[in-house]
Order: structure tokens, then sequence, then C-alpha cells
């Protein structure tokens, strides 16, 4: 069994959270064609979506990888380091209560869910503008009995770890060099973004396909030169609000 929680598009979208872009118009009825196009194409590579309501006075509640990690054994339920996101958390962990064990990102401690990239048992963190050591610290504890390690990785170039590299396969990573230091992922191979598409590192691994942005098409290119199946789904309109594919859905395997 393979679920994927989403969450509808707020109302509120265009009074998103942004760090790293400017901030443009965003066509909301657009932005919702593109996410319930992203939930189909979820569904047809086999999961099982469940969408939570809209929170419309929740701008940036369509993205709940942020709320939250989820792993085989736990589910980590973030504390997001803008204060505005931190109500978004409740409905996710409602949701994930269902599938795993629960465990809490405490004061001080800070973490965004787009911070944290999973490789088998390794797992990178950003340190970031959302996510603080504290936060990282207390991941690290609670992933220690379940035989994870934990690495943290400044993050300043742009919002989220994810931002800037997310998995192909279990020894390839797909990055934008220069947004983050890559020395933490010495022992991956590299799949680097084209040049001009530098917000094209976010890619979701789902099974054995790679689930992409549109809006990148060399990097695409690159992806498929690798022998990687793609399947692509449109993008833009939340990419407005910082936003990637990961970003919208949290992938949950296997059962309690």
């Amino acid at each position: 069994m393979r679920v994927a929680i989403t969450r509808e598009v707020s109302e509120g979208l265009a009074r998103c959270e942004l760090t790293h872009v400017a901030r443009i118009e965003i066509d909301l009825a657009l932005a919702r064609r593109q996410h319930e196009a992203y939930e189909r194409r979820l569904a047809e590579l086999g999961c099982r979506v469940e969408r939570l309501p809209a929170a419309d006075d929740m701008p940036d509640s369509v993205f709940v990888e942020d709320a939250a990690v989820v792993f085989d054994e736990i589910a980590l339920i973030a504390r997001p380091g803008a204060q505005a996101r931190r109500g978004e958390v409740a409905a996710v962990a409602e949701a994930l209560g269902t599938y795993r064990p629960l465990r809490r990102i405490e004061p001080p401690g800070t973490l965004d869910g787009g911070d944290v990239l999973v490789a088998g048992r390794r797992v990178f963190i950003g340190r970031s503008s959302r996510t603080n050591r504290d936060g990282i610290d207390q991941v690290r504890r609670f992933l220690a009995p379940h035989g994870y390690a934990v690495e943290a990785v400044g993050v300043a170039g742009c919002l989220h770890l994810k931002s800037a590299v997310t998995l192909l396969a279990a020894d390839m990573l797909l990055a934008n060099r220069t947004w983050i230091p890559m020395e933490p992922f010495g022992a991956f191979e590299i799949v680097d973004v084209d040049p001009a598409e530098p917000l094209g590192a976010n890619a979701l691994l789902l099974g054995d396909t790679i689930v992409y942005p549109a809006e990148f098409p060399r990097t695409r290119e690159r992806i498929e030169a690798r022998g990687f199946t793609v399947r692509t789904v449109p993008a833009g309109e939340l990419a407005k609000a910082e936003g990637g594919v990961t970003c919208c859905s949290l992938i949950v395997s296997g059962s309690r």
C-alpha cells in the first residue's frame, strides 16, 4: 500500500510566505488545476490519494511536506520555522496518526519537512532559515534508535534543502550545486540541473518513476539520459509560492 496525503490549495495562496523569490501574481484557478493534475499523476502511479480540506486561513498549507517527515518506523511532526505556518501541522498529524507512531519537534526547535532528505538510512537536514540546530538535534535523537545517521547541511541559496537536492535513486541525486555545499553528498552520483533551469532540482521519486515539473525540459532530458522513467506534471503556479513536486504530498508506504 502507498498513500499520498495531499491538501487542497488554499484560497489565501497569494499571501504565502516567500523568502528567495519575488512575489508575483498567482492564478489561483490554474494552481488548483495543476494541483489536481499532480494528484491524478500520483494516483496513476499507484498511490491512494488522501486529500485534506483546504485551510483558507493558512496560505501555504498545500505544501504538506513541511508539516511532517515520514519514516518506516515513525512520523516526525514538524514545527515550521515560519510561525504563521505552525497551525498547519494539526490536520497533517491527525492524518498520519493512522499510519505511524508520532514524534513531535518541540520548542525551541524548528523543522520544515522540505529541509529533510532521506536516502536509505542516511538523513540529510538543511540548516536553513526555517530549520534550526535544535530541531536537527531532536530529529537525531528520535531516529537514533532506528539506526539512521543524521547530518546537517548548510542552506543559504534557497528556501529548503530539497529546493537544491533530491533523490533519484539510492545512490544518485539531482542537484543544483550553486545553492548548497556538496561535500556531504560525496558518496552519491550527481545529476546536475541544466544551468538554464536553476529551480529544477526538486524531483519526487515514487517507486521506480520520477515525478517532475514540466517546466524544466532540459533537466528532464538529463534525468532520462540516465535511464529513468520521468512523468511530468504542470507545477508553474505553485512554484511562484516556492513550492515543488515533493512539497505537495507526504508519501506513506506500508502500514503501521
